[in-house]
């Protein structure tokens, strides 16, 4: 395994660690030294990845913001409204499904929230485009606090403990679902989610 392989690795290990920390002790309450402990290297060994605390809890967060934003950017292409709502719900959920414990952390954790912040600054600010992709360009009140209700809701049903033994797939049709009844999208043809789950 080469040097560069072995860096990656101990780097992946490292956010992994730290992700799973943060979500038992939050972003406050766990150290550097807490995840070289929990690694089995030295502080040191960390300090060669991330100079601060903040710096992993940015690395953390960084591949569903780029997962996000690209998601984001590919609904913007879709030729019809209904296909860019679709395209950006359906990026929305699987970002919740793929990353429980991140969405978990960002309910529940201003560490995270800040971390996130710092990693969009100077960039439009997610949430906004967002909301203007599900709104569109000049939404009424009703239909601005209907999209942030569902947002808000989407994210907290799919980082709640309580889903988590649900796997993946019945999760995100579910989520999925709620999200295009929420938005008034109509009913998706084929069969139900408890039809596909027999």
């Amino acid at each position: 395994m080469s040097g560069d392989t072995v860096a990656e690795d101990t780097r992946s290990r490292l956010l992994a660690t730290a992700l799973r920390l943060f979500s038992e002790h939050g972003v406050g309450g766990t150290s550097l030294q807490m995840i070289a402990d929990e690694l089995g290297v030295t502080k040191a060994a960390v300090y060669y990845h991330f100079r601060t605390k903040d710096e992993i809890t940015e690395a953390v967060a960084a591949p569903a913001l780029q997962e996000l934003t690209a998601r984001m950017a590919e609904a913007e292409r879709q030729r019809t409204r209904g296909a860019q709502i679709d395209h950006a719900l359906g990026g929305f959920v699987d970002l919740i499904v793929r990353y429980r414990s991140l969405i978990a952390l960002f309910n529940s954790d201003p560490g995270i929230i800040r971390a996130i912040e710092r990693s969009l600054d100077g960039v439009e600010n997610f949430a906004a485009r967002m909301r203007k992709l599900l709104a569109g360009p000049d939404p009424d009140l009703a239909t601005t606090i209907n999209v942030n209700v569902m947002l808000a809701g989407l994210a907290l049903a799919g980082g709640a403990p309580e889903q988590a033994h649900l796997d993946d797939e019945t999760l995100r049709t579910h989520l999925f679902d709620i999200g295009r009844r929420m938005l008034g999208r109509p009913r998706r043809r084929g069969p139900k989610a408890e039809d596909r789950d027999s």
